[in-house]
């Protein structure tokens, strides 16, 4: 069967922010009423080895009508919830965790100094599930699926379904509506790789380290960039003299109103309004 090869549309240019008691961070996707990113509505990378970067943590929070994905590269962060949900993540674990009708909760540093690094995504909920009972899922590195390429590279399988010639490699995470894929990969100097990806989602790919061709060796992403690949069926990835360390994100769009105002994503003004009054009256998570 023909593969159509995805297109470079977007290159986004990740900006030098804070959140949380003054965490520093760099904003790769910031929430927008046109999200043409559907479903992935924010992407954060976290990365410091100055502990007044991100000693402050992210303190007691509120959310409502997404799911947030932790993904640490280094360092520990420590998660507590109203529901009295505590989890540890070290290098290499995942976090994801379904706000859904609402969650409280702090992520904090288990450290006090050296390198903390990471990403958080926000993934959009269809309506239907907004409201839906809280949970959340700690995945220990371990258990998340790590494929070797050539030349000392790897793939490993957070969420989805990755397929190659010789065989499908079920993700640590299964059975979200929104089908995400999520792959962190390494690429040594001049390899190349090919991602198959349904026609029907939103695909993006975020270069975090070194520098990456996509399709053609003109259209590159350098590390702090994004790409938005439309049109097609196949990501042909390749490296050139350096290597590279990116992030796939691959989801089915919900083609839904996105209404989002601080920690909350509904889908109209009103719902939004109510998220603000339920969290204000304490009865958010209820």
């Amino acid at each position: 069967m023909k593969t159509q090869t995805r297109q470079l549309a977007t290159i986004i240019n990740g900006q030098n922010t804070s959140d949380g008691a003054g965490v520093k961070l760099k904003r790769i996707i910031s929430p927008t009423p046109k999200n043409s990113f559907d479903p992935f509505i924010l992407l954060d990378e976290f990365g410091s080895d100055e502990p007044t970067d991100y000693l402050g943590g992210f303190p007691d929070h509120p959310h409502r009508g997404f799911e947030t994905v932790t993904y640490m590269l280094a360092g520990a962060m420590r998660h507590h919830d109203h529901l009295g949900n505590e989890g540890h993540l070290r290098a290499g674990d995942v976090q994801w965790m379904t706000a859904a009708r609402g969650i409280i909760h702090s992520e904090m540093p288990e450290q006090e100094n050296g390198l903390l690094r990471g990403f958080q995504l926000w993934l959009n909920l269809p309506a239907k599930e907004k409201m839906k009972s809280p949970h959340y899922q700690d995945i220990a590195a371990a258990d998340i699926p790590h494929i070797a390429l050539e030349k000392g590279g790897y793939l490993k399988v957070i969420a989805g379904t990755y397929i190659n010639e010789s065989e499908t490699i079920a993700g640590a995470v299964q059975g979200v509506t929104t089908q995400p894929l999520y792959l962190d990969v390494f690429l040594s100097a001049q390899q190349q790789l090919s991602i198959p990806v349904s026609t029907d989602h939103t695909v993006i790919v975020y270069v975090y380290e070194g520098e990456l061709s996509i399709d053609a060796q003109e259209n590159v992403l350098t590390a702090g960039q994004l790409g938005h690949l439309v049109n097609g069926d196949t990501l042909q990835l390749a490296t050139q003299q350096q290597a590279a360390k990116f992030l796939v994100l691959a989801a089915l769009p919900l083609k839904e109103p996105m209404v989002q105002s601080g920690p909350f994503v509904m889908n109209s003004v009103a719902e939004i309004e109510q998220a603000f009054r339920d969290y204000r009256n304490g009865v958010l998570t209820i």
